[in-house]
Order: C-alpha cells, then structure tokens, then sequence
C-alpha cells in the first residue's frame, strides 16, 4: 500500500528582529553577487564623488583583494561612519529625488552589505579637509575609527577576502580567471559609459587596462579600438538623432560586420550600462532590412532623456531600467537605427572592407540566397504573392529593365587615360570596364578599382523599390472563404480587444464569439495562401504585449518583398552590356542601404590605387 503523505511540520517560531549584521549579509545576496558586484558598486560611488581617475587593483580574480581608489570630493571624517550604516547615501533626499536618479549608486545598502561579508577598508581625504582618515570593519562586523591615514584627495576602499564569512557563497565563486573576467568586462562597460574618466585595471600586480581619459571623438574611438578591437571600430559608423527630449548617439557596425553572438552589444541610458529587452529589440528591428538570417548586430549605443522618464529603481543590481514610455521609446531607437543604415549608400559612408566570419562569407552561403527558395516551407511563392498584390509582375516590379544583347561589350570603347585626365563625369561607383565571370561587375572611379556583385546589388535596388510602392498603395485585406477558428484564453481575449483597432490598421478582422473563442474573418491578401493565419495572430498579441506593439505583419510582408526582389533580381551568368552595368551602377548611388543586400553581406568594395601599387610593389 502507498505511504500516507507526511504532515507538514510547523516551522512557526516567534517573531523578533533580526541582528544588524544578518540583516546586511541577507542586502548582500541582492547587492554582492560575486566580486565584480563589488567592483561596480565601488566604482559608481567613485563616478558619483566626481573622480576623473579610478584606479582597481585586483588580487586572486577578487576573493583576495578588491581596491578601488578615485581622485574624487572624498569623504569627510565625520560621515565616514555613517557611510557604513544601512540606508545611508548622499545621493537621495526624498521621494521626488528618487524618482529621477542621476546619480549612479543611491540606495544606500552597498558599502554595509560588502562588509558584512569582507574586512573592508576606506582611507579617504575630502576635498575640504587638510588631513585624511580611515575606517575599518573587522571579521565580527565592528567598525573601528575614523583615525587620521596618509592619503591624497579622494577615497580608496579594500575589500578583503570576500566572503570568507559565507563559506556557501565563497564555494560557488568560479575560478580565478573566470571572476577576473567578469571584473574586466564590467570595467569595460563602464569605461565605455565614462570617456571623461581615466582607468587603470590592474590583476595580480600587472597593468592590464591603462585608458587615458577621451575628450574628443578621435580619442574616444582610440578607446573603442583598445577595448573592442581595431576591427568593430574599422567597420562602425557613428550615429547621432535627437527627437522630443530622447537623444541617442553612439556607433553601429555595418551589416556586414555581424556576429553568430550577442557579444558586442553595449548599450547606456544616461550613462548606466544596461541590458534592457525594449532597447535590444528595438535596434534589432531596425536591422532588420539588412542583417543576415541568425546574425546579430554591434553597436556602442547612448541612449539620454529625462530622468524622470526612466525608472532606475526596477532591479536591485540595477542590471534593468523600466521606460515610463516603452512604446516611445522602442519607435524612437529603431527609425534611429533604421534612418542611419539607409544612408550606407555608396558615397554616404566611408569606403570600409567589410569581411565577417567564413561561415557567413562562403560562396556556398551566398549562392544559397541566389538560386534557392525562401527559408519559411509556410512562405508564399513569388507567383502567388505578386499575383496577390497585382496580378501582374512588370506591375508589382517595375525595376529598371536590362535591355541590349551579351555582343554590345564589344562595341564600347573605355576612355583613354585616366578618367581625370579624360573628363569624364561619374558617380562614386565610377564606369564600368567588364564582368568578371558572370557574377561581378568591374568598374573604375577616381580612387581606383571597384568590385560589385551584380545579383546582390540588383537585388537591394529591387526590394527598396518593391517596398516603396508597397508602403504608397493601401493595404488589401481579403475575406476568408472558410473563416478560421482560435481557442484562446481570457487573457489572450483581452489582449486581442484592447488590439481590435491595430488589427484592423493591418487588414485583420476577428470576432470574439465567446470567452475563449476567436472567429478571424479577413487577412491581408499577400499572406493568406500557405500562411499559418492562427501562429501569426499569437505571435503578433504575445509581441504587442510585451513590446506594446509588433511588427510581425510588417516584418512578414517584408519577407516577401525580399523573396520576390531575389527571385526578380539578374542571375550569375546573366551577360550584361556596359550600358546596363552602368545603369546598375547609378540605382545604386540612389538606392537606400545599397552598401549590402537583403541579406546582410555587401554588395561592393574598392581597391584604391594605393593598395595595387602595394599589390605589385609598385615605387618600392
């Protein structure tokens, strides 16, 4: 026979107030998960005290040793104590303070939670005072002083053998190299948040990270260059957009420049590193257009408003930042992002080499784009969808159309001499010379030699169309012949009540025929064959809760408008006149984001004569 199930044993013991020392190591599970919790905390008090040098000395990945010093305002001796007690802080007053925090650190809980699980230390000499002074909280949590201490303007605080205390937090700590990383990425977070600010990193006695201070945008991207690699910032652009009361400033890597992780992905609001989901799908939709399938940006963004218009308070760590306007937000970083990316037009942007990894840039890779079929099994064909839109695919496309025959290469004779000399008059992407075996365009402008791949160009100039006229005529919405039947449940019901009329916006009609029943009864005409209606309508309602709104439809018909411009666009082997590589080569220098196709990869480059003559060691 089963075992009776056990009665539950009372855990009820009388209620009384916990010592102040276990009420402090319980703040320091929220505040000191590891030691580069400590490390952060420490240095938003620095950049709080205004220091414009921070210096952190690392001993054993930070178990050992953690110091913090800073050439800040310092502390005066009489508020050294004080600094230790719970609650204390000179950042907040009250309640209107609170809720539009500019300073980085406020909460008051950091420096008594680190010492009641460490031997901590501050020396610290205030800006005011003639001599500087010390405190000390010893192994039983006692804090001894302030006693007079030889130490320059600002404040140095150690942090010694942390969690010696907690043998069950200290058992869990990884590796030293492992905690040593993680110290070294937050230094770097915040390095990148504070270019003002000189740093110094140093591990075990070694000088690893030494960054001048950065008062202009050359230093500044000198320190990207230390910090991300010469690389990120090789193949960045920096953007700049202001709007009402949001300014968002900050670099973005060209498409091509994409990573298989989320590793180069920095981004600031007023100056405090956050990892926030609003932030990070707004700038993801705004690649959309041109990011490779499975790839994600990088970019070093700024992102200043209001500081009453963001919630700081959200997240005990603040890791996370709450937006008092998410929905504005999020429109206002992605036509940023969007806006920026449309300019990488030939001319608009410097001429960058643009490689990624070897598995993005096989040519096995890129013929898959240029003769199969979309990757979505549940994608409409380019037959139905343009006979959807239309009925008529010279309507739907309406490109420039390649006339002339493969013989009329023969017949064009190049300018003699160099194209100064023979004055005569063309674009960035120069004239063009020949085709290179059916797949690339050769053509000579003023710097030297330009290469263009013919399908992927084409096939940008051909979606940017598609879109225009896509965006200039009113949406077909079509009723269902057999309408179809959801089961959802009371929260979905709402959610979907509350989007009746973005719905409609989209083509989309529905009933709600009971508490858990939708009737949908129309959807847009392009995506009603083959297309998973019930899936899409989920999705939409899960994003539009989340994100208060969702470009799944957009994002949807985008697709199509992408399957159709690659399908439409010239094929490898296409022989093509002069005239008509010359007319592809002007759609380009008017085309928006012609700088890489639908697909993230680039759709030119250039060898400035410079770079040949290097090539034949020319003048050497």
């Amino acid at each position: 026979m089963p075992e009776e199930p056990k009665q539950a044993t009372s855990i009820y013991r009388s209620i009384q107030e916990l010592p102040e020392h276990l009420v402090n190591q319980i703040a320091a599970g929220e505040v000191v998960e590891r030691p580069s919790s400590v490390v952060k905390e420490l240095i938003e008090n620095s950049l709080d005290a205004g220091a414009t040098e921070i210096t952190i000395s690392i001993e054993a990945g930070g178990t050992k040793l953690i110091s913090v010093s800073d050439n800040g305002i310092g502390i005066p001796e009489n508020e050294l104590s004080i600094a230790l007690a719970r609650h204390a802080t000179s950042k907040i007053r009250n309640l209107e303070e609170l809720t539009k925090v500019l300073s980085m650190g406020f909460r008051g809980e950091a420096l008594p939670s680190i010492a009641s699980v460490s031997a901590l230390t501050i020396s610290s000499k205030h800006i005011n005072n003639e001599n500087a002074y010390q405190v000390t909280v010893n192994n039983q949590g006692e804090c001894i002083g302030p006693k007079p201490c030889v130490h320059t303007q600002g404040t140095t605080i150690e942090v010694r053998d942390l969690f010696f205390n907690v043998p069950a937090r200290r058992k869990f700590l990884r590796k030293e190299s492992t905690e040593f990383l993680h110290i070294e990425r937050m230094v770097k977070r915040l390095a990148l948040a504070h270019f003002s600010v000189t740093w110094a990193l140093k591990h075990n006695g070694k000088i690893l990270l030494n960054l001048p201070k950065a008062e202009n945008q050359i230093a500044s991207e000198k320190r990207l260059e230390k910090l991300l690699g010469k690389n990120f910032i090789e193949h960045a652009i920096w953007i700049e957009h202001q709007s009402e009361g949001l300014r968002l400033s900050g670099w973005i890597a060209l498409p091509a420049f994409s990573r298989s992780q989320r590793d180069l992905q920095y981004s600031f609001v007023n100056s405090r590193s956050l990892n926030d989901k609003v932030f990070s799908h707004a700038v993801k939709l705004g690649y959309r257009d041109v990011l490779f399938h499975g790839r994600h940006p990088a970019y070093v963004l700024y992102l200043d408003m209001s500081p009453d218009a963001v919630d700081v308070n959200a997240h005990p760590a603040k890791h996370e930042v709450r937006f008092r306007d998410s929905r504005r937000v999020h429109d206002f970083l992605r036509h940023s992002i969007e806006n920026a990316l449309a300019q990488t037009t030939p001319g608009q942007q410097e001429t960058r080499f643009m490689p990624t990894d070897a598995s993005v840039l096989s040519g096995e890779s890129y013929s898959q784009h240029e003769h199969s079929h979309p990757r979505n099994s549940s994608q409409l064909s380019i037959q139905d969808a343009m006979s959807l839109y239309h009925g008529n695919e010279s309507q739907m496309l309406s490109p420039h159309q390649f006339q002339g025959n493969a013989n009329a290469n023969t017949n064009f004779q190049p300018p003699s001499g160099s194209l100064q000399s023979s004055g005569v008059q063309v674009g960035v992407l120069g004239h063009a010379l020949a085709q290179l075996h059916g797949i690339y365009i050769l053509a000579e402008n003023e710097k030297g030699l330009v290469m263009v791949d013919m399908h992927a160009a084409h096939e940008r100039v051909l979606y940017e169309q598609m879109k225009k006229r896509f965006e200039s005529e009113k949406l077909v919405s079509q009723p269902l012949l057999v309408p179809v039947t959801m089961r959802i449940t009371g929260e979905e019901a709402r959610r979907f009540e509350e989007s009746r009329d973005d719905l409609l916006t989209m083509g989309i009609e529905f009933d709600l025929t009971g508490p858990e029943n939708l009737l949908i009864r129309a959807f847009p005409a392009m995506l009603q064959r083959n297309f998973d209606a019930e899936t899409l309508l989920r999705d939409l309602i899960s994003e539009n809760s989340e994100f208060e709104k969702s470009e799944r439809i957009e994002t949807s018909f985008d697709h199509i408008l992408a399957t159709m411009a690659c399908h439409a666009s010239v094929r490898a082997n296409r022989q093509l006149t002069i005239q008509e590589m010359n007319a592809l080569l002007r759609q380009m220098e008017n085309t928006e984001r012609a700088d890489q196709c639908n697909h993230g990869r680039p759709t030119w480059t250039e060898l400035p004569l410079n770079t040949l003559d290097k090539i034949f060691l020319r003048g050497q």
